[in-house]
């Protein structure tokens, strides 16, 4: 049976539209706060969630989401509550919900027991950044078990035979970091990423995704070109931060009409 996420792709591409998936630091400013930035994001336009697990050594990422790890930690967010904030989240939208999170995290509590637990709350699969693709075969088994998607990186950098390893076990969507470094909001040269997607698309049919630097409406549009969606994390998290909700839905809104308006 197709998952919430194959669904989700699945129905944009059949409207030749493209994703907007946004990142959102779970516990920030506290759980109540998530869960209502992800109800009004959804009805901005956004048609994946990317549900941020607070980690202290977030290592992909730029200093927002830095600090809304931070803040998040300090208000005693932890895995167990990350589920409980999906739980609440699914009593009123069947968004696909993909957590982003730190492998140490799951470890820590068992990987096995995380993705039976995760799928038990309405989680739909998993972002690692600091697995490499080589080190993740047991989990890849563990999360294929259940239906559960482990999502796979490509990079500029991305050698041909590391790409077509990665590639053909991919599920979910293939996540495109569309130049070096960490996240956060900055101009990109999205050929460059494009020409990594080109390469892709010749050993996967699993949708392509480019996440890091895009924050406008005018940047997702750009990058959109290029993939089936695109991910936004720092441009949204920093406006929450600021405490201007109603801006950051605003932004959400715009990048969803620019998408529609050069895709739809």
């Amino acid at each position: 049976m197709a998952t919430r996420l194959e669904n989700k792709f699945a129905e944009l591409k059949e409207q030749g539209r493209k994703a907007l998936i946004i990142y959102i630091t779970a516990g920030m400013p506290d759980a109540a706060g998530t869960i209502e930035a992800v109800r009004r994001a959804v009805e901005a336009g956004a048609d994946i969630i990317e549900l941020g697990v607070p980690f202290s050594d977030p290592m992909a990422d730029g200093p927002v989401i830095q600090t809304a790890s931070v803040e998040a930690l300090k208000h005693g967010m932890t895995l167990p509550k990350v589920f409980e904030i999906v739980r609440e989240i699914r009593k009123f939208s069947e968004v696909p919900l993909v957590a982003m999170g730190y492998i140490n995290q799951m470890h820590h509590y068992g990987f096995e027991r995380f993705v039976d637990d995760a799928m038990a709350a309405g989680m739909d699969g998993l972002i690692a950044p600091d697995v490499p693709h080589e080190e993740a075969g047991d989990m890849r088994k563990i999360a294929a078990a259940h239906s559960f998607h482990f999502m796979e990186f490509v990079t500029p950098g991305t050698t041909g035979e590391r790409m077509s390893a990665t590639c053909t076990e991919a599920t979910g969507f293939v996540y495109c970091v569309s130049n070096y470094g960490v996240t956060g909001v900055k101009e990109i040269d999205y050929s460059v990423i494009g020409r990594v997607c080109a390469e892709a698309r010749k050993h996967t049919k699993v949708p392509l995704a480019i996440g890091f630097g895009i924050g406008t409406p005018e940047a997702a549009a750009a990058a959109a070109a290029h993939a089936d969606g695109v991910i936004v994390g720092s441009a949204v998290v920093k406006r929450l931060l600021d405490g201007r909700q109603d801006e950051a839905m605003e932004l959400i809104g715009n990048m969803r009409k620019a998408l529609d308006k050069a895709f739809g």
